[in-house]
């Protein structure tokens, strides 16, 4: 894969199952929340937390939902795009059109 636009729709289907989405849709806010938390509270813990939790989540999605090895080991700065990408359209409503757009759902 050459670009993002190229990876995108190999990123949705590795994430083709609704409770793996919605487990790295929690993952990524909760993680977003803490990176917040460090920021305004000026703590590192809750800095070191933030990677943590967003990747416990997607590990366990893929681990125990997808049955998949997660896109981050092989593009770890298109993975974390993906997974930024794909909360902006989950928070926005566009997620289920986007996946019938890559016929990733029908």
């Amino acid at each position: 894969m050459e670009t993002y636009t190229d990876f995108w729709p190999y990123y949705l289907g590795q994430h083709s199952k609704r409770s793996a989405r919605l487990l790295h849709v929690a993952g990524t806010l909760l993680a977003l929340l803490a990176l917040f938390m460090g920021i305004f509270s000026l703590s590192i813990l809750w800095l070191l937390a933030a990677p943590v939790i967003g990747y416990g989540f997607a590990f366990a999605a893929h681990s125990l939902i997808e049955n998949n090895k997660p896109a981050t080991f092989a593009h770890p700065l298109w993975s974390l795009r993906g997974d930024l990408h794909m909360l902006i359209l989950w928070l926005t409503g566009r997620l289920e059109a986007e996946l019938v757009r890559n016929k990733l759902l029908t």
